[in-house]
């Protein structure tokens, strides 16, 4: 029946953290060793590094008091650092091993203070480099080493000779690990062999097996009770886990399958929970498996995506975590430039201010059972335990220095409790909050009902910050019946510059990796799989560097070539039923490669393009000629765009900088400023009605950044901007004018980023992001229209992946959905129909769109929406007369407040509606907060007063 029973922590999320939590100024390579390149203790973290050729290892902290990290360098050996590991007993001793073949044991400090110049001890057992190295878990002093091709066990007080050099294994050692007891210890090896010693007993394995399939890299752990966890490669390369009976090692009890990479999956494992992480070398991905000593043995439970591939992965100590809000485990992944902390919580309701025992039992503590020589003669302590409980948390040995309780990283230094959860899935901890506090602190309450005044003050802090109505929003792909399957051929090498495939409200093109630059045209009304015969096509005759549809005419799509022709194809109604060879119409005037297309968004047959030939170039397509040519630019043009009101052209370059056109008036820019230092691509659009310019590019160190521009003086540079993350690929910007949120993502990611735009500090207010199960080729999006105004969609985008085209749908949650949301549907611009002709505009008229309500006539404002009276309940005077309990009179005083709040003038049902349900507000606020709660409404609704409330 064991399979039937629900585990606690089959709910564990990971919360990655923001990147103002992340671990900077580091230095991270590809190294060739066993080791995991990264280690923790409950104070420090240890890293390899490549500068010095790999001789140096970083070390940071892992909660830092002031919410600031340090990273500094220690230089240990004169070859690459292999492998590393901190004392269980002892936060700031870390052994160290290298291919120079000498072990050195370091006691450090703090990263602001100077770090030993030399080591405690050096050990040089002279078999040459040596590529792990592994503290006992129950005995002081007491080393496992790995060489070559032997396990060596070391006693540090006899620095001579080893305690015992274990049997020679017959090809590299690849791997070892220590039982958790510390009776015995296995290995994994390149020749497939899986060994079990009791080093104790005999230098030869207690059990064997030839048990790997391949002889690529793997790795070994002590899982539960007497089972080994290994992950390698299988026969066909599919990276592995299998689960084994350490008795009997010639076949696996249990095994699951990874698919093919040539990353090595390293296994982390939380003995008190079973909780198992597996982060491949080069991967984003972290998987989170429970592991059970009976069956199902491995069970899935959670899948976490990350910003940048691994390099190495490390779990913090137990003693470390903040238990108050349900953090079960944390692990650091190490990336090219930074660490990332991943935090892993388990959602309860009272999350943030109680202990839940259940969760925690008590774990090995941090004084040693015993000396190396006691283990050695036979010795069978055990370390004794600890209690996780705040108040009970044994303080810090005599070595150590107290460490203050800081949150991990990401978000708020001012935010949230340590660990709870962000509005977004896969989205971050909180950075620095109070100091956790024991359940009983309160004075003469009961546990944790009231946060302290200046939990109060930074609650309130808080929530006077901006914050967006669209902070929960929720992209969900549509079911598999309106997907397009089966695409085949696709072009995955279009330029930068191009948006990879473009769509409207009837038709999806996408190029092909076809010869004669075929473009293949899927109607949206018949999704479904594609068959496997030969598509009719557009045959562009020459490779696609960019295409878009009309957006007045559903059926004329424009093509640039790598030609420098522009060529406009007018597809059938109904689809494409014949393959298309010849154009409508063909411009031609560039002289070199075209960058990409823009039509007008106001006037009908208006098109501009960029080229190599560093212009950009205006055409009449009622005339079919070309009538501007706009000079300025010093290199390559990244991006171009039209204001909303068709006025004005933006254009953003290689050369770093920023410009406008008015090219009615003028072929040279009327503005210029500087742009994004990166010379990997850029984006520009324009926003908030045309006063702001939104640029995507990169810095100098080549880390995606979002940029805001005044229309008025770009001179003056960016007005703000925002870093997210490094990635080869160009972030794609699309604006909905109607709510100011912004979507960006670039081919080739998984993640979509989200923010609402505003005129004023902080500019950007980031809301939750949505993430993709695959890497996508694209994004774009539908007309206003397509939006399901009943499920509070604000767009509706199709995704490109390799094989698909998928509608991809953007919700924001709100409670009665019976109701038209009038504050996040304003009327939208018809701009799907011209204002005015191509004519008309070149000389010189303007136009703007007509407006359209989206509200179905079934449906009633929000605004509008009648009001819930508040509804009082007196009580029979019986029960005034009982005795009550302190808990009794604290509800009915906070009943009487809320009460005399529902008096008060209504505020604007929308506001009322706005946001989550009751359910999720409590699961982030808490039912404990309510008082912080009180400050927050007098402030919302901009009263000249503000009321704060104090239990005593």
């Amino acid at each position: 029946m064991n399979r039937f029973k629900t585990s606690k922590f089959k709910n564990t999320t990971p919360k990655v953290s923001k990147k103002d939590g992340w671990i900077n100024n580091v230095h991270a390579g590809s190294f060739s060793c066993q080791g995991n390149h990264i280690k923790a203790s409950s104070k420090l973290v240890a890293f390899n590094t490549d500068q010095a050729g790999g001789g140096m290892v970083g070390l940071t902290t892992v909660d830092p008091a002031d919410g600031q990290w340090t990273v500094t360098q220690i230089s240990c050996h004169s070859d690459l650092v292999t492998d590393m590991d901190f004392s269980p007993f002892d936060d700031s001793l870390l052994a160290t091993c290298s291919g120079d073949g000498t072990v050195k044991l370091w006691h450090l400090c703090d990263p602001e203070k100077e770090q030993p110049s030399s080591p405690d001890l050096t050990l040089q057992p002279g078999q040459g480099r040596l590529e792990l190295v592994h503290f006992h878990p129950t005995s002081s002093g007491l080393l496992a080493v790995g060489t070559t091709k032997a396990p060596l066990i070391w006693d540090t007080s006899k620095q001579d000779v080893p305690l015992a050099a274990l049997e020679q294994h017959s090809d590299q050692l690849q791997s070892l690990t220590w039982k958790r007891d510390g009776s015995l210890l296995a290995s994994s090896s390149k020749d497939k062999m899986l060994r079990v010693f009791d080093p104790r007993a005999q230098l030869t394995p207690v059990q064997s097996a030839k048990s790997l399939q391949s002889n690529k890299d793997s790795r070994i752990l002590w899982a539960k009770d007497e089972l080994l966890l290994t992950t390698g490669f299988d026969t066909m390369r599919n990276r592995e886990v299998r689960l084994w009976d350490s008795r009997k090692l010639s076949s696996s009890i249990s095994s699951l399958s990874f698919g093919t990479s040539s990353g090595m999956l390293v296994p982390l494992l939380d003995d008190d929970t079973g909780l198992l992480l597996l982060a491949g070398f080069g991967d984003t991905a972290v998987e989170c498996y429970e592991v059970s000593a009976s069956e199902p043995f491995l069970t899935q439970v959670s899948h976490c995506l990350t910003d940048a591939s691994t390099r190495g992965v490390a779990m913090v100590p137990k003693l470390a975590l903040d238990v108050l809000s349900c953090e079960v485990m944390r692990v650091l992944q190490l990336t090219d430039s930074c660490i990332v902390p991943i935090s892993y919580q388990v959602p309860r309701k009272n999350s943030g201010h109680e202990f839940h025992d259940d969760l925690y039992p008590d774990t090995v503590g941090t004084t040693p059972a015993m000396s190396a020589e006691e283990w050695w003669q036979g010795g069978k302590k055990q370390v004794g335990k600890v209690s996780l409980h705040p108040d009970k948390k044994p303080k810090p040995s005599a070595k150590q220095a107290p460490v203050k309780k800081e949150p991990p990283s990401g978000g708020n230094k001012e935010d949230q409790p340590r660990g709870s959860s962000s509005s977004s899935p896969i989205s971050t901890p909180s950075s620095s909050a109070a100091p956790s506090r024991s359940p009983s602190s309160t004075s003469g309450l009961s546990s944790g009902f009231l946060p302290s005044p200046s939990q109060n003050v930074k609650a309130i802090q808080n929530l006077m910050g901006p914050t967006s109505k669209f902070r929960h929003i929720q992209g969900a792909v549509m079911h598999r019946d309106k997907h397009i399957t089966n695409i085949r051929n696709l072009n995955l090498t279009t330029p930068g510059e191009c948006d990879g495939f473009c769509v409207n409200s009837q038709r999806v093109a996408v190029p092909l990796a076809i010869s004669g630059g075929q473009i293949a045209v899927f109607e949206r009304s018949g999704p479904g799989r594609q068959p496997d015969s030969a598509l009719p096509t557009i045959q562009n005759s020459v490779n696609v560097a960019d295409l878009s549809w009309d957006p007045f005419d559903t059926h004329r799509l424009a093509v640039a070539g790598d030609d420098a022709k522009i060529r406009l194809w007018q597809v059938p109604k109904g689809g494409l039923k014949d393959t298309l060879t010849e154009p409508e119409l063909v411009l031609q005037g560039h002289t070199e490669k075209i960058y990409s297309i823009k039509f007008h968004p106001l006037a009908s047959g208006v098109l501009v393009s960029s080229s190599y030939d560093l212009t950009v170039r205006l055409w009449n397509l009622e005339s079919g000629e070309q009538v501007k040519v706009l000079t300025g630019h010093q290199d390559q043009v990244f991006g171009i765009a039209w204001s909303p009101d068709g006025k004005l052209l933006a254009t953003v370059c290689k050369d770093a900088k920023v410009r406008i056109y008015d090219p009615r008036k003028s072929t040279s820019p009327v503005q210029e400023g500087p742009g994004p230092e990166g010379h990997r691509g850029a984006r520009v659009v324009w926003v908030l009605d045309g006063k702001y310019l939104l640029v995507s590019g990169f810095d100098s160190r080549s880390e995606r950044e979002l940029y805001l521009f005044s229309a008025d003086s770009l001179s003056s540079g960016p007005v703000a901007s925002t870093a997210l993350n490094v990635s080869p690929s160009t972030l794609i910007p699309f604006y909905d004018p109607d709510t100011s949120v912004v979507i960006l993502t670039g081919k080739g990611d998984t993640r979509v980023y989200i923010y609402e735009v505003v005129p004023e500090d902080p500019y950007f207010i980031e809301c939750s992001s949505f993430n993709s199960p695959e890497p996508h080729k694209g994004l774009a999006f539908l007309p206003k229209t397509e939006c399901n105004v009943r499920d509070v969609e604000i767009a509706v985008g199709m995704m490109l992946t390799k094989t698909t085209v998928e509608p991809v749908v953007f919700r924001v949650p709100r409670v009665k959905k019976e109701f038209f949301q009038d504050d996040v549907f304003p009327d939208t611009a018809v701009w799907w129909e011209p204002a005015l002709t191509a004519a008309a505009w070149l000389s010189g008229s303007n136009g703007q769109h007509k407006k359209l309500s989206l509200k179905p006539k079934d449906m009633t404002p929000v605004s509008e929406a009648p009001k819930e009276a508040p509804v009082r309940k007196y009580l029979p005077s019986s029960v005034y007369l009982e005795e009550k309990t302190d808990e009794q009179k604290k509800d009915e005083l906070l009943s009487a407040m809320v009460a005399k709040l529902g008096n008060m003038d209504d505020p604007l049902p929308q506001e009322s509606f706005e946001g989550v349900d009751e359910e999720e507000w409590v699961s982030k606020w808490g039912k404990k907060s309510i008082s912080s709660f009180f400050c927050y409404f007098f402030l919302k609704k901009g009263r000249s007063f503000i009321a704060v409330f104090f239990l005593t």
